[in-house]
């Protein structure tokens, strides 16, 4: 078992979580984060510090979209243990819908730092 990343974290990117994730399994990507399965431990920590209530167990039904997205681009994207900037309009953001069709990207984040 582990935790996912959803689409409510994209143009958020608010990164509390990765603060408390104590086997740093978060990776970083252009305007969203996504958390390495493989890595998980499935300590829960990360889904109460999320604003954005982005982050589910992957026992919760119809994840399976967001678990194959985090487990291909934790592959990808760098590795990040510290949380970074908020992006300047998150709030603006937070609860839209849609937002994997209008925003996803599938650029890497700054460096992990």
């Amino acid at each position: 078992m582990a935790y996912v990343v959803t689409e409510a974290c994209i143009k958020c990117k608010y990164m509390d979580c990765v603060e408390v994730c104590p086997v740093d399994c978060f990776y970083e990507g252009e305007n969203m984060v996504v958390i390495n399965p493989n890595e998980c431990i499935d300590c829960g920590v990360c889904e109460p510090e999320c604003p954005a209530e982005a982050i589910l167990p992957d026992t919760e039904g119809g994840l399976e979209k967001w678990l194959e997205l985090n487990a291909t681009y934790s592959n990808q994207w760098p590795n990040i243990t510290v949380k970074g900037p908020t992006p300047a309009d998150a709030d603006e953001h937070k609860g839209e819908e849609g937002k994997f069709d209008k925003y996803f990207s599938a650029e890497p984040g700054s460096d992990g730092q």
